[in-house]
């Protein structure tokens, strides 16, 4: 703000960029404040959607169709999540497939492979492959990484999706954050908080994926899309599909279910 000289009135302090104009420091500091402003409501976005998605407690029958140019494979799975810390994710169907479980604690996450009586402890760098032949990586479906607390968040501004007015959300990955993706751009519907679209781009700005939001209505007791589609954007003929047959949220669920001798055991 402006400084008083004796007998000279006001005058403003001014910092100098190199080749630039003057800008006053209460108009930088007004810029700075908005623009953090407009990333806590970008962050409290993202946040929402994703409370609406997931509840305290989670558990989803699903089927995961995987589509490619000469051939389709469906899989039965069943879910449990609680928060965004735990989460068990069962194969129920193909029959060479039955069993087999993912899971996840905290930032540590294991596979269960029953025909070799086996479990594998992932390490972060398996995060980011495909999750069992599909366009979903590991991190996409167990959710290693948080898109609320992994990301700074900014809004771009707004855009209609499937005829739905939607906040248009960029998120950069922290620096510390072990993350897939080098960015992610989100659509979330302004009225229903339903993330309708996400791009998903590597550290050189190329788009990877994109997955779609569709069928939204209520399930569990909540509006939400019950298909969502990935499409690799280098990749013709392929693409993944998750369709929600059931969801049933806040239903309690004790840590101790999450665990890697009940992993090998779930049925």
């Amino acid at each position: 703000m402006g400084t008083r000289n004796a007998g000279k009135g006001f005058h403003f302090s001014f910092v100098r960029s190199p080749g630039k104009c003057l800008a006053p420091v209460w108009l930088m500091a007004l810029l700075f404040s908005v623009a953090t402003t407009q990333a806590q409501n970008a962050r409290e976005i993202v946040r929402k959607a994703e409370d609406n998605a997931r509840g305290k407690t989670s558990i989803a029958t699903m089927v995961i169709t995987t589509v490619r140019p000469k051939w389709t494979r469906s899989m039965e799975i069943r879910a449990w999540m609680k928060g965004t810390d735990y989460a068990l994710l069962l194969v129920n169907a193909p029959a060479k497939d039955k069993g087999v479980a993912f899971l996840k604690r905290k930032k540590e996450v294991w596979n269960w492979l029953p025909s070799l009586e086996r479990t594998i402890k992932l390490p972060p760098s398996m995060m980011s492959q495909s999750w069992m032949g599909t366009d979903f990586t590991n991190d996409d479906l167990v959710k290693e990484s948080s898109v609320v607390d992994d990301y700074e968040h900014s809004l771009l501004g707004t855009e209609k999706q499937d005829d739905s007015l939607c906040y248009k959300i960029q998120m950069i990955p922290k620096p510390e954050a072990a993350v897939v993706w080098g960015k992610i751009i989100l659509w979330i519907t302004q009225q229903t908080s339903l993330q309708l679209r996400a791009e998903f781009y590597d550290e050189t700005g190329d788009l990877i994926n994109v997955m779609v939001g569709s069928q939204v209505k209520k399930i569990g007791g909540r509006l939400l899309p019950t298909r969502l589609e990935m499409t690799p954007a280098d990749k013709k003929g392929h693409q993944t599909v998750i369709e929600y047959k059931n969801l049933e949220f806040d239903k309690p669920i004790a840590d101790s279910f999450f665990t890697t001798e009940n992993m090998t055991k779930i049925k």
